[in-house]
């Protein structure tokens, strides 16, 4: 048995934060599925949203946070993590975070993205997500009470159901380490899914392999409530190319002038929107799909000919450098683009210390539903909500009581066996993402959300049986998770019975009057 203080499962921004702010008076164990840098915090490009300027307020993010959430932003939450944004961007530079420095070299350099009233996305150039995780992987790793676990993959936490304590928290969890085949148990009386979101459920995603939706599952197994999993965020621009898989096209080129078109070169989204390129993403990604799905398009184009050539190649160096690579010089052509799942706006209930129901248990990052994104996100605050939360979680872990570690029993394979076929999961897998690509995206139906619930329970009773019979995998697990969180994105939809910023559906499409939340709660608690 493994033995911590904190158990944090995942490696992204939320994770690593979390960990270097507990490390100095806590034994920290940090698992991820492959190596410390494979998140989808790594892959953000634009920034991060923080009332930075003299000239912007608080006042004014607060306000573009609840315009973009339609609705559904928690005001309390909102402002909680808007007025400590400042904090968190300073500790990133405390950390050695090399954000983009402004012409004059005095201040730093801020981007505006879709649906902000002002210039307030801190950025290192167009890598952001990739330099702040580089940046805390070099403190991470040098750390002597920070226990790194790489190429592990959490199972199931560990609650008092599984073994009987007088209390009903989580204990910990099972872990397998997929280099040697052999489940791991980790004890700790604090935990924290920071697992990310589930952007893998969809065909076309922004989001790296990784993205299962691990957290959300093993908490709604656990017994967790889940709010809001119908509102998925498509990115309105993800690079159209067969070799070009997940890369995004930031939101920070049509802050900066990019403006989109169809294959003859004219302007559409002015028709859709009085804020054209700049509405908020909810009404980019559904003008494209609509414009595409009208006039049979397999994608539109993200025009910044425009631009100064070295304005381009300075703002964008790695969008400009991948392009290359494939045959496009932005400076010269436009971007192919195609919307694609990118986030999830729902998750796991926490409160304001980053909290589940379950004692012991805490969610931060994207795994997470604190309220702040209502029915969309605005550009550039998840990276703020994982620094905020995640500082809010080591506020509320180091001030509680230690409880005493508790003696687990190990995990039981003494009645599975080796899979004899493991088609059967990519076979499934393959199944799972068309149909929910096809039935539950930007613009959904009664009748498709049926037709994935259908399929959904059929999946579900295989994966099951072969869950019970043979030993798991990396796959059967990731598999297992997604087929749970597309039961719980479904769920959702089906009771939304409008059209609210993510959500689109065309038998319901007035929003109504009174705005309210999607409260799945767990038929364990």
């Amino acid at each position: 048995m493994q033995a911590f203080d904190v158990l944090i499962i995942g490696s992204g921004l939320a994770g690593q934060s979390l960990a270097l702010q507990l490390a100095p008076h806590r034994k920290v164990a940090l698992v991820t599925k492959r190596s410390l840098e494979d998140s989808a915090s790594n892959y953000a490009q634009g920034g991060i949203a923080a009332a930075l300027d003299d000239a912007d307020s608080i006042e004014a993010h607060i306000k573009d946070t609840l315009i973009a959430g339609a609705g559904l932003c928690s005001p309390r939450t909102t402002r909680y993590v808007v007025e400590r944004g400042k904090t968190a961007i300073d500790w990133l530079i405390g950390q050695g975070v090399p954000f983009t420095r402004d012409a004059s070299g005095s201040g730093y350099h801020l981007t505006r993205e879709g649906g902000h009233s002002h210039r307030r996305v801190i950025h290192v150039a167009d890598a952001t997500g990739s330099a702040v995780q580089y940046t805390l992987t070099q403190r991470l790793r040098a750390h002597p009470n920070i226990s790194v676990f790489e190429h592990h993959i959490a199972i199931d936490l560990i609650t008092a159901a599984k073994f009987g304590p007088p209390d009903s928290g989580c204990h910990g969890a099972y872990v397998l380490d997929k280099q040697s085949d052999q489940v791991k148990t980790f004890s700790a009386p604090h935990t924290v899914l920071a697992t990310g979101g589930p952007g893998k459920v969809y065909l076309y995603t922004t989001n790296p392999d990784t993205a299962t939706g691990d957290g959300i599952a093993m908490a709604w197994r656990a017994g967790c409530s889940v709010a809001n999993m119908e509102f998925i965020q498509f990115h309105p621009t993800c690079l159209y190319h067969p070799y070009a898989k997940t890369f995004l096209i930031t939101e920070a080129m049509r802050g900066e002038g990019g403006i989109l078109r169809l294959p003859d070169g004219e302007r559409f989204m002015p028709e859709h929107d009085p804020r054209a390129e700049l509405a908020p993403r909810d009404i980019v990604a559904r003008a494209i799909d609509m414009e595409m799905k009208k006039r049979g398009l397999d994608c539109v184009y993200l025009d910044m000919t425009h631009k100064p050539s070295d304005f381009l190649i300075e703002h964008f160096p790695n969008i400009h450098a991948r392009c290359l690579e494939l045959g496009i010089d932005i400076t010269r052509q436009p971007i192919p683009v195609v919307p694609a799942a990118h986030y999830a706006c729902g998750g796991i209930v926490t409160d304001l210390s980053a909290r589940t129901a379950l004692p012991g248990l805490y969610a931060v990052g994207e795994t997470a539903f604190t309220g702040l994104h209502g029915a969309n996100r605005l550009a550039s605050n998840s990276l703020l909500e994982c620094l905020v939360f995640s500082a809010s979680a080591a506020e509320d872990i180091l001030k509680s009581e230690r409880r005493p570690l508790s003696v687990l029993p190990q995990w039981d394979e003494s009645r599975v066996t080796d899979a004899d076929e493991e088609i059967v999961i990519s076979h499934n897998w393959d199944e799972l993402r068309r149909f929910m690509w096809g039935y539950v995206g930007i613009v959904r139906t009664t009748k498709r959300l049926e037709r994935a619930r259908h399929r959904i329970r059929l999946l579900e009773r295989e994966i099951d049986e072969y869950y019970t019979n043979f030993r798991v995998t990396n796959d059967l697990i990731e598999l297992r998770n997604l087929v749970l969180t597309a039961d719980l994105i479904v769920r959702c939809a089906q009771r939304r019975r409008e059209s609210r910023g993510l959500h689109s559906s065309r038998d319901y499409p007035v929003t109504l009057v009174s705005a309210r939340n999607t409260l799945l709660r767990n038929r364990l608690r």
